[in-house]
């Protein structure tokens, strides 16, 4: 049986992953992580207890296994593919690193993204990050041999997190809250830039399928659903499935981000440098590589997922009163500009 040894595993792209490979029975899973939500995990999945930063105590416990698979989802800045290099060179078949699609170039020159297309976003560290990994990691492959598959998502969801295209550091709770109560929401641009969404079920059939698969070795490859939406519909759809009506106000996405700012809110990074841009993917790519690979949970369906489980689960529902109050500023700014402009 093959070997695949997960940093991470139980986020939101990891855990499908790890309940697809547990179910096939394929692979012998071991997660490498912290211990945090260790209850998720499926009874035939090893779980290694260590920050990965410790690299003496991850030699210990690894000792002299050699991997099928060494897949990382947790590296964000360049110094930590380096330490999985210096762990991991010489004991694995193929390294999978996931990267992201918001390292592609902003702004966008082309509506249409490929693999091919150039990496640079000027306006969040995030994706400047994510870009000085993968450029690192191809650097070893060309001249040392190390066998990385980059893997590029883009806005991958599970049945805990609902997709919404402004919301504050305590996540979605109190947009969907908003929306329920028929308070009016932010929705960036004129909500018709266009988005795409993967449940992350969908995300690990495409996954699975670059697992040990040699003409992976290399390669960068992006994984998405292939249906695309645009934020109108993506809101709406939510207060479809809450059977109310939405109330919406637009929002110049540049706008959010200067006023954001002023609140502690990256929105220049995570509007201007990503949602706010209209991405359609080309998965031809994908599908030679990962022939399995389809949406099977479209928006409509998961978004209802998402919401039977969010409001049968208190926890999920974390209140965010400071974000509340900026969207209450930014409307009644709105409004106000609105009023200004009278004719002479």
């Amino acid at each position: 049986m093959r070997k695949i040894l997960m940093i991470g595993g139980t986020g939101t792209i990891s855990t499908a992953i790890v309940k697809q490979l547990a179910e096939e029975g394929l692979w012998e899973v071991t997660v490498l992580n912290r211990g945090n939500r260790a209850d998720i995990l499926p009874q035939n999945v090893r779980q290694l207890v260590v920050d990965i930063d410790d690299e003496v105590r991850v030699r210990e416990l690894t000792g002299d296994t050699r991997w099928d698979v060494v897949a990382e989802f947790i590296g964000f800045v360049p110094s930590q593919v380096e330490r999985d290099v210096r762990l991991f060179a010489g004991r694995t078949d193929q390294y999978v690193y996931i990267s992201s699609a918001s390292a592609y170039h902003k702004p966008c020159k082309s509506y249409l993204i490929t693999e091919g297309t150039t990496l640079a976003n000027p306006y969040w560290q995030y994706s400047r990050d994510k870009i000085a990994c993968e450029e690192y990691l191809m650097k070893e492959y060309r001249e040392n041999g190390f066998p990385v598959t980059i893997v590029r998502p883009s806005h991958t969801y599970d049945e805990r997190n609902i997709p919404i295209g402004v919301h504050g550091k305590k996540g979605p709770w109190q947009v969907i809250d908003r929306i329920r109560q028929g308070k009016p929401v932010i929705i960036p641009g004129d909500g018709t830039s266009l988005w795409t969404l993967t449940f992350n079920r969908d995300f690990a059939y495409g996954y699975v399928g670059l697992l040990g698969n040699p003409h992976a070795i290399g390669e960068a490859v992006q994984i998405t659903g292939d249906e695309t939406l645009n934020w109108n519909l993506i809101y709406g759809a939510v207060a479809q499935a809450l059977g109310v009506e939405l109330h919406a106000v637009h929002v110049p996405s540049d706008f959010l981000a200067e006023v954001g700012a002023r609140f502690g809110y990256d929105y220049a990074g995570e509007l201007l440098g990503d949602k706010a841009e209209s991405v359609v993917f080309d998965n031809r790519k994908l599908k030679r590589l990962s022939p399995g690979m389809k949406t099977t949970v479209p928006f409509d369906e998961g978004v209802r997922i998402a919401l039977d489980y969010i409001l049968a689960h208190p926890e999920q529902q974390k209140p965010d009163p400071d974000f509340d109050a900026f969207t209450e500023k930014v409307i009644a700014a709105m409004e106000a500009a609105k009023a200004q402009v009278t004719p002479a």
